[in-house]
Formats: C-alpha cells, structure tokens, sequence
C-alpha cells in the first residue's frame, strides 16, 4: 500500500519527502507524478513505506500539518482506476 501526499509545493523533490516520512519510519519509495507536456510537479506524490504500521504513523502526524508553506492533505492512496486515454468512454457509440 501507498500513501497519498496531496497540496504540496511545486518546489517539492523526493529528498525533501523521504527526509519528513523518515521520520516515521523506513520509506522504500517516492514517486512525484509531474506533467507530461511541461515536466511540472503536479502538487501531489505517493510515498511507500516499510510497514502499514509506519505508514499509519505518518498519516496521523502529517495529514493538516503545514509544510513548506501548505497544509498537507495525507492519506492512505487508493487504487489506480481504470481509465480510457480518451477518457468520454463512448468511442464510436452511435445512436
């Protein structure tokens, strides 16, 4: 499981992250999605850590704190839906 870390700055590396979730436990991994077109940070991330114990620790401590000027939106990241690349769902649906 993951955590999603919402409301950050677009200032944000994985650094900056791994060094705040450290402090609640060991992180395995953090993926900062940016955009495809501008290479931006998009103002969210997803942290994995070593344990759903480690994970619960820092939601608590971090879900509403401000950092690096935001308040954090934390939380346990839900699964990836499914989605079509064009996104309407009704490709060649003529009625």
């Amino acid at each position: 499981m993951s955590i999603y870390v919402g409301n950050l700055s677009y200032e944000v590396n994985q650094q900056d992250l791994n060094e705040v979730f450290t402090e609640y436990g060991t992180v395995k991994r953090v993926h900062i999605p940016t955009d495809r077109d501008t290479g931006r940070v998009r103002g969210f991330a997803f942290v994995e850590m070593e344990s759903e114990a480690d994970e619960d620790k820092a939601i608590t401590a971090l879900d509403g704190a401000e950092w690096m000027e935001r308040e954090l939106k934390v939380n346990k990241a839900k699964p990836r839906e499914d989605r079509s690349s064009f996104g309407g769902g009704r490709r060649n649906n003529r009625f």
